[in-house]
């Protein structure tokens, strides 16, 4: 496994996921797709479950792969993919087309932390390598406060699952990577009980393009140019390989139990309480259940579920 860097934050964060991100992931497109097909078990599983005639939103969909769940009950949901790229949503429009086959998803252009949705407008949500690139605590609690709840605040309405029976999964990159990660992560704040840091790493994890991705003219099979706006976003190696590009991309990489603090901080900073339906006091309470929480293949996550009493 390559150590990835570790960085420290200096620039507004907008500003930095918009050098680090967004313009990254804009260059990167086609090729990041070619690598992103498999679904990950659980979270083909919570579609899967879902009842028929639910609408949901993948928040970051990327490349869409997660649009044409659920596998064994086709088009028995609608979920609508939202994403910042122009570039992955032109693919993720028509994910789980085959040859002869044109198959047109719901997607849309826009930005997780938008508010563009009306109150309560979706049964589920999923949020899936999406929040580990937001590049603050703060941006990362409004990023749960948008997907598990809703309310008015600073003048503007954070968008959300039912209040009454919405469900939420979100996934985010671990610090604990597994035998088969390509990465190793190296801490710098830990607790003196452990080898990992009590709230994650800031890091860049480069994305090195492909060969057959990259002609002598300097751009990509799909017309995307390779050289980007900010010196930073773009390294180059002093080898043979120097014409490739390497992108590096920020991640937050998350802490064990971090996701789960940053949820129940999330819900307790809107008046809800955290727990099930059965521990209100009171009808007509709100809150907000941890289905299930873990860790996953490199990955933490966390499944969330919308009650009143």
């Amino acid at each position: 496994m390559k150590p990835v860097k570790s960085i420290t934050i200096i620039d507004d964060p907008q500003v930095h996921e918009d050098q680090h991100v967004h313009a990254v992931y804009d260059q990167i497109a086609s090729h990041f797709s070619s690598t992103r097909y498999k679904p990950w078990p659980i979270i083909a599983k919570f579609l899967s479950d879902l009842p028929t005639g639910w609408i949901g939103l993948d928040s970051g969909t990327g490349n869409g792969k997660y649009l044409p769940l659920p596998a064994d009950r086709p088009s028995s949901v609608l979920t609508i993919g939202l994403d910042r790229s122009r570039n992955l949503l032109q693919i993720a429009q028509h994910a789980g087309s085959e040859p002869g086959c044109l198959i047109t998803q719901e997607v849309v252009w826009g930005d997780i932390l938008g508010s563009g949705w009306r109150l309560g407008a979706f049964d589920y949500t999923i949020s899936i390598a999406t929040i580990h690139h937001l590049a603050s605590h703060d941006r990362r609690k409004l990023a749960v406060q948008v997907r598990a709840t809703f309310i008015y605040g600073q003048k503007r309405l954070l968008q959300a699952v039912s209040p009454v029976h919405g469900r939420v999964m979100i996934y985010v990159w671990a610090i604990e990577q597994d035998e088969l990660s390509k990465r190793s992560i190296s801490t710098s704040d830990t607790d003196g009980s452990d080898h990992y840091p009590l709230t994650g790493e800031d890091v860049f994890v480069p994305w090195v393009m492909s060969q057959n991705q990259h002609t002598a003219k300097g751009k990509f099979k799909n017309d995307i140019p390779s050289s980007a706006t900010s010196k930073e976003v773009v390294s180059t190696a002093p080898t043979l390989a120097a014409e490739i590009p390497v992108y590096n991309r920020y991640y937050h990489m998350f802490a064990k139990g971090e996701l789960k603090q940053l949820t129940i901080q999330a819900v307790e900073g809107l008046g809800l309480l955290v727990g099930s339906r059965e521990s209100a006091n009171a009808k007509g309470c709100r809150g907000v259940e941890i289905i299930q929480e873990g860790w996953e293949r490199s990955n933490y996550y966390v499944e969330l579920r919308r009650w009143v009493s």
